[in-house]
């Protein structure tokens, strides 16, 4: 029966670099068109992209699969019989939240098959069983082939002046520089809304654990001026000549809330040694959200620098524009002279055939 078509969609197509399992490479230059398939014959779903004449995407999905939107419109996922992630750019948040929603309901029809399929091998016995395995293992490995021949008819102009000749080459020059920086801008706004996010939660970390370690200073110093009052009431006692049940008694009392006190002194020198600790974590923290922030800036500057790239394109057009109006007129110019020049001949020719006829 060969593979259905079930959903398309276009997006730019990015896979995570192997090497830092951070960065993305885009797939294609442009948009593209993101398959969903199912295939009767193995009774499975696919989404497949075709790039050119090569296959970018070739994803089987399975139950385990998981679509994750890591923005407004930039969505992931995993697959891990291709040892990849994939990434998806797409032009509006309606089209991430359609193939999200698609993804969903693939994802849901290969768990049936595969919880149908089970059931179906709990039933055969074991003597039975061995071909509808080798059938499936068959099946599950072998190749797909696909196909995308993008051909276009050569189309032949000739032109007589040199001028118009470099004025396409740079119209394709304009033409090409935006779609490379809209791949650039994709690029890097995916990464810095993944710096935001990091960035903003390196922030959050950072005041609590601040604002709790001023907290437990705070209770110290209480507790320290606390026990101060406690000895020097015990002090007091002390010096009183009375050694009365009543007063033994209130002194046992004060030295107990002492040893409570200092206990709970010694917990808490504990709990802010554990800060203190944990403070260096946080200086790393703070060392990264710097290195994310001099990234971002590098990321700023390469965008002004594509931006400066294609004004300086629109001008050279411009010029080249102008200069092609001066030539056209003065042409215009040599054309009227010739055709004065024309008409003066012709008087003169006319002059000389009366004057040979007389």
């Amino acid at each position: 029966m060969g593979e259905q078509p079930l959903f398309s969609t276009k997006a730019h197509v990015f896979q995570i670099d192997p090497a830092t399992k951070r960065n993305w490479i885009p797939a294609s230059k442009h948009a593209v068109t993101v398959s969903f398939y199912y295939d009767a014959s193995r009774t499975v779903y696919r989404i497949i992209s075709v790039g050119g004449t090569k296959a970018i995407i070739n994803s089987t999905i399975t139950p385990n699969m998981t679509f994750t939107k890591t923005s407004q419109k930039f969505g992931q996922w995993a697959d891990s019989r291709a040892n990849t992630v994939y990434g998806l750019g797409f032009t509006t948040e309606q089209h991430l939240q359609q193939f999200s929603e698609q993804f969903k309901e693939v994802k849901e029809a290969a768990r049936l098959m595969r919880e149908k399929s089970q059931e179906k091998f709990e039933l055969i016995g074991p003597g039975l069983n061995m071909a509808p395995l080798q059938a499936l293992s068959e099946d599950r490995h072998s190749p797909t082939a696909l196909v995308c021949v993008n051909g276009s008819g050569e189309d032949k102009l000739f032109r007589s002046k040199s001028a118009d000749l470099e004025l396409a080459s740079k119209k394709e020059c304009v033409k090409k520089i935006p779609s490379e920086g809209s791949i650039c801008e994709t690029n890097m706004e995916t990464e810095l809304f993944t710096l935001r996010e990091r960035n903003a939660k390196l922030v959050t970390a950072l005041r609590e654990a601040n604002s709790s370690i001023e907290q437990w200073k705070s209770q110290l110093a209480e507790y320290q001026q606390e026990t101060h009052r406690l000895r020097d009431q015990v002090a007091e006692l002390e010096e009183q000549s009375g050694h009365t049940a009543s007063c033994e008694n209130r002194n046992e009392d004060l030295y107990q809330s002492v040893e409570d006190m200092e206990a709970l002194l010694k917990a808490k020198d504990e709990e802010i040694n554990k800060l203190q600790g944990r403070k260096s974590d946080f200086q790393d923290l703070e060392k990264e959200r710097e290195e994310i922030n001099k990234r971002m800036q590098e990321l700023e500057q390469r965008n002004f620098e594509l931006e400066q790239q294609v004004q300086k394109a629109e001008q050279n057009l411009a010029s080249s524009l102008d200069a092609r109006q001066q030539a056209e007129s003065e042409v215009r110019k040599v054309i009227e002279v010739l055709d004065v020049k024309i008409f003066d001949l012709n008087s003169l020719r006319q002059s000389l055939a009366n004057f040979l006829d007389k």
